[in-house]
């Protein structure tokens, strides 16, 4: 059975918090198309779409893809969906964007039912992301740069977190357990959201 009401999740969290392996989970649980922003790039970039020529064309010159590029990819995805189910994984990243994607889902008649943020203590993050590391033989992710993604993810995501919880959009959900009880965890914070 395929649901008739549109539904959109956001998920957020540091590196390490699980947030990929919960939005897959959450996405075929609840018949969401799982979106994430490095995905859709590569895609367009890959069909060769004028918006991946344009996004290829800056990042051979070492730009950051602009808002606007990345909200026109969001809608032509979106615009594909009927109705609009989806879990936007990674995105937005800063307030601009976000207001960029409620100004698309009011238009379009979508508005974000929950935003759902992992929350993990930074030491068992770190404990994670070193062991994984080790685990792949990169030696890259040492206990100080992981120390330092997770200080500028908190930085660059702070802003964000505050005006989705001005909004009343904000779960937090402790990302600490097993796969399936963090699963149940989210599954609780929905539908708190949609009472």
């Amino acid at each position: 059975m395929t649901p008739s009401a549109a539904e959109v999740v956001l998920f957020m969290g540091p590196p390490g918090a699980g947030k990929g392996t919960q939005a897959a989970l959450v996405a075929e649980a609840r018949s969401l198309t799982k979106l994430s922003t490095g995905d859709m790039l590569r895609s367009h970039v890959k069909l060769g779409t004028e918006l991946g020529r344009r996004a290829q064309s800056l990042m051979d010159e070492g730009v950051l893809v602009p808002d606007d590029l990345i909200i026109a990819m969001v809608r032509a995805e979106l615009d594909q969906m009927a109705p609009v189910r989806v879990l936007l994984d990674g995105f937005p990243r800063t307030t601009g964007q976000a207001e960029a994607l409620d100004a698309l889902l009011d238009e379009i008649g979508a508005p974000i039912g929950a935003v759902i943020e992992l929350k993990v203590d930074p030491d068992e993050l770190v404990r994670r992301l070193v062991g994984r590391a080790r685990a792949e033989g990169r030696r890259d992710d040492n206990e100080e740069t992981v120390r330092t993604r997770m200080r500028v993810y908190e930085d660059q995501t702070k802003p964000l977190l505050d005006y989705y919880r001005s909004a009343g959009k904000l779960k937090q959900v402790d990302g600490v357990g097993a796969t399936d009880e963090v699963f149940e965890r989210i599954g609780e914070a929905l539908k708190a959201g949609a009472a």
